[in-house]
């Protein structure tokens, strides 16, 4: 058998990459959190995204239940897995989870900076850390929703470069992730607001529209002073660039687009 490790810290997007990524170098299995996927579908095993605490995550994740452990040894032969891709937080980990299934030596060691860029890997922080949200890269079907009391959707279905369905994704948030700050949508408007109101060719803001979604972005409705006696196209890039700075600052994550509209312009009263 063939083996791979992929590897990188927690909450850096591994699993959103991994369907994607083991496609692309023809590995047909994957072993993620305790679960053996093959061909995008779970086959055997018990997520580690079930347990209670961190620490029986981890042992689940390495296998060291017996009858776990010997499931998924069972589903490999039986499914006659040639290529495995093993997913973990550090080679130790990967090396630990191939010495439990007895798979030989791990031919290729990639990294979580292989396949997801530093923009990527910023987002998926900034995800786990205020949302607390995991991605199980197998079906919405095959998860087990009464083990999650608070979050269970579905993800993205994954394609290829060719547009052919490679697998899908679910998110879910796991008994043990409390360690997470939930910010409220209404602080992110007020930050794009105070960002724009700063701003002297700024009358008002009228509206902020802010999504946190596949892409995280804002729309600002604006209306601007008058006399105009500058570049409109100048000022409003310095004011995108801005309010990127500041959003960096605060929450450590760059906005996917910022869409700037003006819907009218008023005479600046005199004092």
């Amino acid at each position: 058998m063939v083996v791979y490790s992929l590897s990188g810290p927690s909450g850096t997007g591994k699993s959103t990459s991994a369907l994607v990524f083991a496609h692309k170098i023809g590995v047909e299995a994957l072993i993620d959190d305790g679960l053996l996927i093959v061909n995008g579908v779970k086959v055997a095993g018990i997520s580690a995204k079930f347990e209670k605490n961190t620490i029986t995550a981890v042992r689940r994740a390495i296998f060291t239940d017996d009858t776990h452990r010997n499931e998924v040894k069972k589903a490999l032969d039986t499914y006659k897995v040639q290529s495995i891709l093993l997913i973990g937080t550090s080679d130790k980990m990967t090396k630990t989870i191939a010495r439990q299934l007895e798979l030989g030596p791990i031919n290729t060691y990639y990294y979580v900076e292989d396949v997801r860029s530093q923009k990527e890997i910023a987002k998926a922080r900034f995800i786990r850390q205020t949302q607390g949200k995991h991605v199980m890269p197998i079906p919405y079907r095959q998860v087990e929703q009464n083990f999650f009391k608070r979050l269970v959707q579905k993800g993205k279905e994954i394609f290829s470069t060719k547009r052919e369905k490679i697998g899908e994704t679910t998110i879910v948030r796991p008994d043990f992730q409390q360690e997470y700050i939930e910010i409220g949508k209404h602080v992110y408007v007020q930050l794009l607001t105070y960002c724009c109101v700063k701003q002297d060719i700024v009358h008002k803001v009228e509206h902020v529209q802010f999504v946190l979604g596949d892409l995280v972005q804002a729309t600002i409705t604006l209306q601007l002073k008058l006399p105009i006696t500058y570049s409109i196209p100048d000022r409003l890039y310095a004011l995108q660039k801005s309010i990127q700075e500041e959003f960096y600052q605060h929450f450590g994550y760059e906005l996917d687009a910022i869409h700037l509209q003006i819907k009218s312009v008023v005479q600046k009263r005199k004092s």
